[in-house]
């Protein structure tokens, strides 16, 4: 197993690890997701390309979990009928988020603020939403994978993302491995996906991806020091609501 980064371990994680990941020939993934030890659990979906996999693949370990959508409100209009389609489909106990409206009034009243500070964007349409979403969590599942980008190729299975853990269910599946799970089940695509669209954010800074980039290469295209959204606080992570107005 790849090490975990500094601060990414603790007494827990290594517990877990040694229990369901002692190494990558004996993973047993459903038995993490469902330890007691994880506590509160919910799953958050961005209902991109490769969600529905993730989604079912959760939901008939434990069907009922809450899956946590941030509405940006700069979405695709496919990605929210998807979103739809899959929650009637899997029957999902969908909890929709968004933004403070207040707070976009006072910072982005022009609604153009990814144009002059994408981080500050996404911080207040995406991070703070989560963060408010997440509170009476102790655990939350993501759908990152090693295979989607450079940025990714040590991503760790159990992980500290602030006060959080964190689990990625998907971490060492291959995207033929996502193709197959699709196929094996029926699963419906985004809409977008054949458009060349493999990682889907918001509408204004998602472009479709090129012959020969990695998965994520149209998220943030104009913005090459970009490469998160930043609701993924990592290890060391020390989430604080800077400058928010009452």
């Amino acid at each position: 197993m790849t090490e975990w980064p500094p601060g990414g371990s603790d007494d827990l994680i290594e517990t877990l690890q040694d229990r369901y990941l002692p190494d990558l020939g004996h993973v047993d993934m459903p038995g993490l997701l469902l330890d007691r030890r994880l506590g509160q659990v919910a799953l958050v979906s961005s209902f991109g390309t490769e969600s529905a996999a993730l989604l079912h693949y959760v939901m008939t370990i434990r069907p009922g979990l809450p899956v946590v959508f941030i509405d940006t409100g700069r979405h695709f209009p496919e990605t929210l009928a998807y979103r739809d389609l899959l929650a009637e489909r899997l029957r999902l106990n969908l909890v929709t988020v968004g933004p403070d409206s207040a707070l976009l009034a006072a910072e982005d009243k022009d609604g153009d603020l990814n144009e002059s500070d994408p981080n500050m964007c996404c911080t207040l349409r995406k991070t703070f939403p989560l963060q408010d979403a997440l509170a009476s969590f102790d655990t939350w599942i993501s759908g990152r994978k090693r295979y989607q980008a450079d940025t990714r190729a040590a991503l760790p299975a159990i992980e500290r993302d602030g006060a959080h853990l964190k689990i990625n269910p998907f971490v060492f599946w291959q995207k033929d491995d996502i193709a197959a799970y699709f196929e094996a089940h029926g699963l419906p695509r985004h809409p977008l996906e054949g458009r060349g669209y493999l990682s889907i954010g918001c509408e204004p800074c998602t472009r479709p991806v090129c012959p020969g980039e990695d998965a994520r290469a149209g998220r943030w295209a104009e913005n090459p020091d970009k490469t998160e959204c930043g609701i993924h606080l990592g290890p060391d992570g020390r989430f604080a609501r800077a400058g928010r107005r009452s």
